[in-house]
């Protein structure tokens, strides 16, 4: 994948467009001269199957060629086929760009599988989220005020989910990032994840070798390598439940303690094709609950962030709780999944499988 920087009179023609197409949130003035990074896949990506697996996770580099340090302002991520389930921008930072090129194999990219990062060989690094894509989405400003930091010589590294029950085209994707200068002094916002651990049993009635969970499990390493059971055993441990013997059943929750001194502006729902509700809740189970996003018919291909109005301010001692409910039933119902064996569904990477994410658009309070 290559990407450039325009010249200073290209990229002010394409700031001007992107300005008339409502790329720049209002809070961007023209004033602040904002620039646009187009990158673009210079070559068509077909994915493939490995191990059976149903999707395919690519990771290709993008540099942009940038000279200053700048704030991501808004994106827009196009995929171009159906194929795409989601993506994810992350940052790479200059103490890991001549790692991030060697794997990047001059542009062919590398498997990814699992939490965007460099390949296993270097360590697996997990990189900082600069944007998401998921169904539904469209342009993504970010909140008035507010900007992701792209400081000076980062790379772009782009993971690419691809669902090959919908297909296996060739595909090729783009991305359009706008920027302001960091003289701007945006506060700096960053994209974080709560996560909970699906344990779904196979629907009543239903039967199959996949069925029981050790079982799923082992099917989960085969596709997509052991380190994919260590994460959800990872989730596992991180909700306080006995990964061995975790609890069973349609919904799933987990609650995390938070910092001081946080402002949550926006939350974005993610699940895969048998979500059927999630819920958020800052200091559940007290007498000052409060639910911050409440989906009641979740739709995986009408995915969104939610904006939290106003935005919350965070305190010492309090925690927030995530809720994911699914329909086992679904997996004999929807196209995509219905030809597809039986299983219990735990957390993972493929589209057959299941997620539970709450992805949190996040600055510093004032003062904090």
């Amino acid at each position: 994948m290559k990407a450039r920087l325009r010249p200073r009179l290209w990229a002010g023609l394409l700031a001007v467009v992107a300005l008339s197409l409502g790329l720049v949130p209002a809070s961007v003035s023209a004033s602040e001269t904002p620039s646009t990074i187009i990158s673009s896949s210079g070559v068509t990506y077909r994915p493939v199957s490995v191990n059976g697996a149903t999707d395919d996770y690519h990771c290709t580099l993008i540099d942009p060629h940038t000279k200053s340090g700048s704030f991501i302002v808004a994106s827009q991520f196009v995929p171009h086929s159906p194929e795409v389930h989601h993506a994810i921008l992350a940052l790479v930072p200059a103490s890991l760009a001549a790692k991030a090129r060697q794997a990047d194999h001059h542009g062919k990219g590398w498997t990814c599988f699992g939490q965007p990062g460099l390949p296993p060989s270097d360590g697996f690094t997990v990189l900082p989220w600069l944007t998401v894509w998921v169904p539904g989405q469209r342009i993504d400003p970010q909140p008035a005020g507010t900007g992701v930091l792209f400081p000076k010589g980062s790379l772009l590294l782009e993971q690419v989910h691809y669902n090959l029950l919908r297909g296996n085209k060739p595909v090729r994707a783009s991305v359009r990032l706008t920027t302001v200068p960091t003289s701007q002094h945006l506060a700096p916002l960053s994209i974080n994840q709560l996560v909970a651990p699906p344990d779904v049993p196979c629907a009543a009635g239903i039967s199959g070798p996949l069925c029981s969970r050790s079982a799923s499990l082992a099917d989960l390493g085969h596709r997509f390598g052991p380190g994919s059971v260590l994460e959800t055993d990872f989730i596992e441990r991180g909700c306080g439940h006995d990964p061995a013997n975790p609890p069973e059943g349609v919904t799933t929750t987990c609650t995390f303690p938070l910092g001081a001194g946080k402002k949550i502006l926006a939350i974005t729902a993610h699940m895969h094709l048998t979500g059927r509700a999630f819920r958020v809740v800052l200091n559940p189970g007290t007498s000052h609950a409060k639910t911050l996003v409440n989906v009641t018919n979740y739709n995986f291909d009408d995915q969104r962030a939610y904006p939290i109005s106003p935005p919350v301010v965070t305190h010492s001692g309090d925690t927030i709780s995530l809720s994911c409910t699914y329909d086992p039933k679904l997996r004999q119902e929807l196209p995509q999944l219905r030809k597809q064996p039986p299983r219990f569904v735990v957390w993972g990477d493929g589209s057959s499988d299941e997620m539970c994410m709450a992805i949190t658009k996040v600055i510093a309070a004032p003062g904090s």
